[in-house]
């Protein structure tokens, strides 16, 4: 099965937004994939004004969301949205979908309060763990951006049967940050012995570098910040060997992590 993650720079209209992801869906159809993974907040974003992302936020039945779900005929899409709360703030939504229709939905557990930002002014946390899905008999695991330095999502997924991850990032730029996202993508990927795909928001705040991560850590397709699309192939015997070789969920000697109820 082909993979892949695109990358672009958000802007402040809707509608370009989704002229940009609708053609990344095209180009990684057109090249056989069958899963493609979209970074984080790819509904609108201004750089000059960070509330603009609450005054565009969208229902999950609204435009945005409904059209490019439309686009994901014979292609399974993830990608992360605004959606209002109803109380002020919106919901980090990470939207599953294939065939024209939404299947499945995730709100942001881990909020970016940290590095002098503050996520929690503007969004509301989630409250539920991320879903495991199947592909074409492959079962793919969701994150979102700063959930992937928490390794108990990872591992809750890994241990609900998940042979990928993916996790769709805006990731700021800042000193150290790229290592950050490298080291942490690779590490869950070789803890969990998973596939591991970080889709990459570029542009001027964030730093791109959509990365696919075997399950021993080896990065097999890398973006640097330019807009476009990597893409790699799931090999299933190469998971199997690794995890025979490499029994990580075996030989742990943990319980499966617990959400702490809020």
């Amino acid at each position: 099965m082909r993979m892949a993650a695109g990358q672009f720079a958000v802007s402040a209209d809707w509608e370009d937004n989704l002229a940009r992801a609708t053609a990344l869906i095209g180009q990684a159809r057109s090249e056989g994939a069958r899963l493609l993974v979209l970074p984080e907040g790819i509904l609108a974003r201004d750089a000059q004004d960070p509330d603009h992302v609450l005054r565009t936020a969208q229902p999950l039945d609204g435009p945005f969301i409904t059209r490019l779900c439309a686009e994901t005929q014979g292609i399974m899409v993830a990608f992360c949205v605004n959606v209002p709360d109803g109380e002020g703030r919106f919901f980090n939504t990470l939207v599953v979908a294939q065939d024209g229709q939404r299947l499945a939905c995730y709100r942001k557990l881990h909020l970016y309060d940290a590095f002098a930002m503050q996520e929690s002014r503007l969004i509301a946390p989630g409250h539920d763990l991320p879903p495991v899905l199947t592909l074409d008999g492959v079962r793919i695991g969701f994150m979102t951006c700063y959930d992937v330095r928490f390794p108990e999502v990872a591992r809750s997924l890994a241990l609900q049967g998940a042979e990928v991850i993916v996790v769709p990032a805006a990731w700021l730029k800042g000193p150290g940050k790229e290592r950050h996202w490298e080291i942490m993508l690779a590490a869950r990927a070789l803890e969990n012995t998973c596939y591991v795909i970080g889709a990459g928001e570029c542009g001027t705040q964030n730093i791109g570098n959509s990365l696919m991560i075997d399950p021993l850590g080896t990065v097999i397709a890398a973006k640097g910040y330019a807009a476009g699309l990597i893409s790699a192939v799931f090999d299933p015997a190469h998971l199997g060997q690794t995890r025979q070789a490499l029994p990580v969920l075996q030989n742990r000697r943990f319980a499966p992590p617990v959400l702490i109820t809020p």
